[in-house]
């Protein structure tokens, strides 16, 4: 098993946290995160599962079980042989433990400080966003599926207050609400496809520079919003960011389909 291979974990300490039914399960062995991995891109039968793992058909089986087991993933019959079982994950993604992801460096210097009687009725709540933020990823603990998530949920919510049939009116309706709400100065780049630029976001211009994009919580909300606007499932992808060393971070909106919606 390639453990490089994009969107796969890599086989060191780090440990994913799924929801289930009957609560938080940690998976920490390498070969069931890749499994948990393969899953989440797609339902999988049990022979793509063993060529993807490299391991034994045997070993792979007791790795299934103990999952099904914990409520992780599940199983149904595999429509073209009843034989056979077709896989997929039944738990979420909540977040993910990685000693290699710590920030090591002083939460002060992030975390800034709250000034009292600045007239900004949101800069206390912004300040606790952060701080909760980089507590977590001192200790290596990314949080994006569970943000991502929430994203989505609030996007629902406010789809209605912001809604237009023109794309553009709309981005503009987001735009206004961004800045109503001090989540940032969000502009038009591009049309085609449609790129869309935050300044001063709140979710991530004080974070410290990691490499990666961080803002799960404002691609689920514009994930979430763009979906309905176009109405069929839509991705809101980050390509640049504060926490990337970038003065803006930079959205892509397009259709699962490959089509932008505009």
């Amino acid at each position: 098993m390639n453990s490089q291979r994009p969107g796969r974990p890599k086989a060191n300490l780090e440990i994913d946290l799924y929801s289930t039914p009957t609560g938080a399960r940690a998976v920490e062995n390498p070969v069931r995160r890749a499994i948990l991995a393969a899953l989440r891109e797609r339902e999988r039968t049990f022979d793509e599962i063993v060529a993807l793992a490299g391991r034994a058909k045997s070993t792979v089986s007791v790795h299934l079980q103990e999952m099904a087991a914990a409520g992780v993933i599940g199983s149904r019959a595999d429509p073209e042989d009843s034989r056979k079982k077709i896989f997929f994950v039944s738990g979420d993604l909540v977040a993910s433990v990685s000693p290699e992801d710590r920030v090591a460096d002083a939460l002060a210097a992030y975390a800034g400080a709250y000034q009292a009687g600045s007239g900004d009725q949101n800069a206390f709540y912004r300040l606790a966003f952060r701080t909760i933020r980089v507590s977590l990823m001192q200790e290596g603990i990314l949080l994006d599926p569970l943000l991502s998530r929430a994203g989505e949920r609030i996007g629902q919510e406010l789809y209605p207050a912001v809604a237009d049939p023109e794309t553009g009116a709309f981005c503009a309706n987001i735009a206004r609400f961004w800045e109503e709400h001090r989540l940032g100065r969000l502009e038009i780049a591009e049309a085609q496809p449609l790129v869309l630029l935050v300044y001063d976001c709140f979710e991530c211009a004080d974070l410290p520079v990691t490499g990666k994009p961080a803002c799960a919580f404002d691609s689920g909300i514009l994930r979430a919003l763009f979906s309905r606007h176009y109405g069929r499932p839509a991705a809101a992808v980050e390509t640049r960011c504060y926490s990337m060393g970038f003065d803006h971070c930079r959205f892509e909106i397009v259709a699962e389909d490959g089509r932008n919606g505009a």
